[in-house]
């Protein structure tokens, strides 16, 4: 049975798709959802990043992302 990109597996065709979620809706099959600790990783990186750069870099940064925002696209 082939994996998922986070290691879930996965029916290999169509109707095994089919099956496998008729099973789930249907009680026989407990459904596996994602781990959610796996999303504290991205909410530490923002805060060492900024507390790593200098109050210029993250102006510039601020900059940036502010003439990204309010340019026109025509």
């Amino acid at each position: 049975m082939p994996t998922g990109p986070k290691g879930q597996k996965r029916p290999a065709d169509v109707i095994g798709a089919a099956v496998r979620i008729a099973r789930i809706a249907t009680g026989e099959e407990p459904e596996e959802l994602p781990v959610a600790s796996a999303s504290k990783g991205g909410k530490k990186g923002g805060k060492a990043r900024a507390k790593a750069l200098t109050p210029a870099e993250r102006s510039e940064i601020a900059r940036l992302a502010a003439s990204a925002r309010w340019k026109k696209s025509d």
